[in-house]
């Protein structure tokens, strides 16, 4: 054949081959758009600590444990032993390697029968993502879809893909879960000898299993080591340090530390949610709970959930649903962080804040710990007595609950409720409409993980920040806001400071007696809480460090009268802080300069007027707390006998004398008169005085005003008849549907059968003062 010829035939050999090569990529873009690579792999659910510990590992849909073993895990090591032994020409090859498939071939057909494979990493991972029996179509197959692989991913990634595929056995994939459960380590941890012993169970999961077949796989690791040897892939040393190491490995168990937070986690849609748990904090706060509750079995007391909250960075470090996760007898499943319970008095502190920034108290501020009723609505103190007199800081230490309702009557509902909203009281967001003034008793919704996060707002000077759970946690955020919440200024530095004053004292009612004669106390400030019904009992304490809630009691809601917040709940806590804060030399809060000091009248907390004797000095924020000058006292005129007084309209030109006299509401005097406590009255009221004065009209306590009453007809009880009256009243009168029922002494109680439907009691004293109320009466058979 001639040059010329031949030069024709390879430019037309060329440009066929140019031509099929074009035509070849086209189809394989055809064929990948129509068959699209099933790479869609489910991992299981990993969820970690702070540092990177694993505390829970879930199942795939599937059964199968399926660790994602990511780029960062897979080490120089892992890479070249992996690759060494599987396919070294793996960064070479397109995905299938020609050479490969050509020798496999030979040998196969020389020797009738298969004996080698030419299937390279990418091939392997086609083929566990889309089993098939094997066959030559099969083996196609597999090279169309490793073309794919390598269309799509890098080499790094498929390799990542390849790690994360192999078998192990079981329902175990991957090596990163084969590491942990074999090893109990990271893939990027493994030595030589660890790594190869791994590499060599995928070829045979069924005969070599780890714990079962060890010698089997020592047999088989050492054999590719001394291949290593041989191509020189690994130092002398190396291959006989890998060579001499044991394998006593066998399966073990996955983590299962904090329970309820990684159920709480474990549908966000990533394989690896690192969480702000301290797994040491964790595990030293579960033993505890375990502990103290197992002490508390013999009082039908069953569970306890504790959160423990780092003030510097707003994250969780310890999170206890339950005293033990196991517990099915005492419902240990259930998340005691996130059960919306009564929240007893806890809510107190930031009443008493808001009513500071909003210049209606301060610390010394006086209130009447005294009976009163709201439309029907009469509080009780949780002992069922009554102190009189009260600053607010003794109500606040003492958990008086007459001035907390008194206190929140004045500040108005709406406040609270709309602070509270807004730090993601969400119970509370759903029955803001049906909130009274009983919800500073308890009478409401919260959870631990809400009234834990705003405790810990008093550890900011009154800045509340969303708790987070989880490395970008959003969703401490507002329904459906892609952010985290923005801080939320619950009260000023100034009255966060004096709250926190108050709360860090220990000569309180509710500190454990259990704790009376420890030598080590926590230096914390704390507030406890009881529900109604003793079915819950609070105790969350915060120092500049840690803000701590505890909850004790049962999740079936039963109460138990032992139950309490003090007794209870508050030694636990002071447990927690003795434990992981022990030897905390931080400063306390100090005064901000939004607080200054002033001296005040002892028996109101106002600034004094000349005729106050008795000086306390108390907190107080310029320009917001009351200014008013104390007006407790009043200059009386009376007779010279000091028998009779009189008001300005009466009082005579000559023969009297002028003194001062504390004045005392009708509230307090009959206080006073029911504890037989002696006070100095005011002289009655000149008897010829014809004026008459519309104020300090008798306040009637029974019955409510507004309130239905339902009477037996069998077995009928009378209603009582009680008033309070000003101090110069000696009798008053009882009218019952305005016709005259009954004259009586002031103080003295009556009583009455209604007749049926609506009824109006007025009651008029001696001066001519009257007061109405209505009230329903329905008679009934029973």
């Amino acid at each position: 054949m001639s040059r010329k010829g031949t030069i024709k035939k390879v430019k037309t050999f060329v440009k066929w081959g140019f031509l099929g090569g074009i035509f070849l990529f086209l189809l394989f873009l055809l064929l990948n758009r129509l068959c699209p690579l099933p790479d869609k792999i489910e991992y299981s659910t990993v969820i970690t600590g702070r540092k990177g510990d694993i505390l829970h590992v879930y199942l795939t849909h599937d059964q199968q444990w399926r660790m994602q073993t990511r780029l960062s895990d897979l080490s120089p090591l892992l890479r070249r032993t992996i690759i060494e032994k599987e396919d070294k020409y793996f960064y070479d090859h397109p995905g299938v390697n020609p050479l490969a498939i050509g020798r496999a071939l030979l040998r196969n057909i020389f020797r009738m029968r298969r004996t080698s494979g030419a299937s390279t990493i990418t091939m392997q991972v086609a083929r566990a993502l889309e089993p098939r029996k094997r066959t030559y179509l099969a083996k196609c197959i597999e090279a169309f879809r490793a073309l794919q692989l390598e269309w799509k991913y890098s080499k790094d990634e498929i390799l990542q893909l390849y790690v994360n595929l192999l078998p192990y056995g079981g329902n175990i994939q991957g090596v990163r879960t084969a590491a942990l459960l074999y090893f109990n380590k990271d893939p990027d941890h493994l030595s030589l000898a660890e790594i190869t012993a791994l590499a060599v169970i995928p070829n045979r999961p069924s005969t070599l299993v780890m714990g079962r077949d060890n010698d089997k796989i020592v047999a088989e690791r050492n054999q590719w080591l001394r291949r290593f040897a041989s191509d020189h892939v690994f130092t002398p040393k190396e291959i006989e340090d890998a060579v001499r190491e044991p394998l006593t490995a066998t399966r073990g168990r996955m983590p299962t530390y904090a329970p309820h937070l990684s159920q709480r986690l474990r549908s966000l849609p990533q394989p690896y949610i690192q969480t702000s748990i301290d797994l040491n904090t964790q595990l030293t706060i579960e033993q505890l709970a375990a502990n103290y509750v197992r002490q508390l079995h013999a009082s039908s007391i069953g569970q306890a959930a504790v959160l423990v909250v780092d003030n510097a960075t707003g994250q969780v470090a310890a999170y206890v649903g339950s005293a033990d996760f196991k517990d099915t007898t005492d419902q240990g499943q259930v998340d005691g962080i996130r059960a919306v319970r009564e929240p007893g008095s806890t809510l107190k502190p930031f009443l008493y804040g808001l009513c500071i920034d909003a210049g209606l108290l301060t610390p010394k501020t006086v209130i009447e710990d005294v009976p009163i009723d709201y439309q029907g609505y009469a509080p009780e103190n949780f002992d069922r007595k009554f102190n009189g007199y009260v600053s607010m800081e003794y109500a606040l230490e003492h958990s008086l609950n007459i001035p907390a309702v008194k206190s929140l009557s004045l500040l108005g509902k709406d406040r609270l409720v709309s602070t509270l909203m807004a730090c993601h009281f969400r119970q509370i967001q759903k029955d803001r409409g049906k909130l009274g003034l009983s919800m500073i008793l308890g009478g409401c919704g919260a959870t631990l993980e809400e009234l834990t996060g705003l405790y810990a707002s008093l550890a900011h000077e009154g800045e509340w920040r969303a708790l987070t759970l989880y490395q970008g946690d959003t969703a401490a955020a507002a329904p459906g806001a892609a952010r985290p919440a923005p801080a939320v200024r619950v009260m000023s530095p100034a009255a966060a400071f004096m709250i926190n004053d108050i709360l860090s004292r220990v000569n309180r009612p509710d500190f454990p007696l259990t704790w009376s004669t420890t030598a080590h106390l926590p230096r914390i400030a704390w507030k406890t809480g009881t529900s109604y019904g003793r079915r819950d009992a609070w105790s969350i304490g915060y120092n500049q460090r840690f803000t701590v809630g505890v909850w004790v009691g049962n999740f079936s809601g039963k109460g138990v009268p032992s139950l309490s917040g003090a007794t209870v709940a508050t030694p636990l806590l002071f447990q927690i802080f003795n434990t992981i804060d022990y030897d905390n030399g931080q400063e306390w809060f100090h005064q901000p300069p939004g607080v200054d000091s002033r001296i005040v009248c002892s028996e109101t907390g106002l600034p004094p007027s000349p005729q106050c004797t008795d000086l306390v000095s108390d907190y107080f924020i310029p320009l917001v707390s009351p200014t008013t000058a104390c007006q407790s006292r009043k200059l009386i005129a009376i007779s010279p006998n000091g028998r009779m007084s009189y008001c300005p309209y009466c009082k005579p030109a000559t023969g009297y004398r002028e003194k001062w006299y504390r004045i005392f509401s009708p509230a307090m005097q009959a206080y006073y008169d029911d504890h037989h406590i002696a006070y100095e009255k005011i002289p009655p009221h000149n008897p010829s005085c014809e004026a008459i004065f519309g104020e300090g009209g008798p306040i009637i306590l029974s019955p409510s005003k507004g309130s239905e009453y339902y009477l037996s007809r069998k077995h009928p009880e009378p209603l009582q008849l009680s008033c309070r009256t000003a101090g110069d009243v000696a009798r008053v009168y009882w009218y019952i549907n305005n016709a005259f029922y009954k004259s009586a002494d002031a103080h003295a109680s009556q009583f009455f059968l209604p007749s049926e439907g609506p009824v109006k009691i007025s009651c008029t004293d001696d001066k001519g003062r009257n007061k109405d109320i209505w009230i329903r009466v329905h008679w009934v058979d029973l």
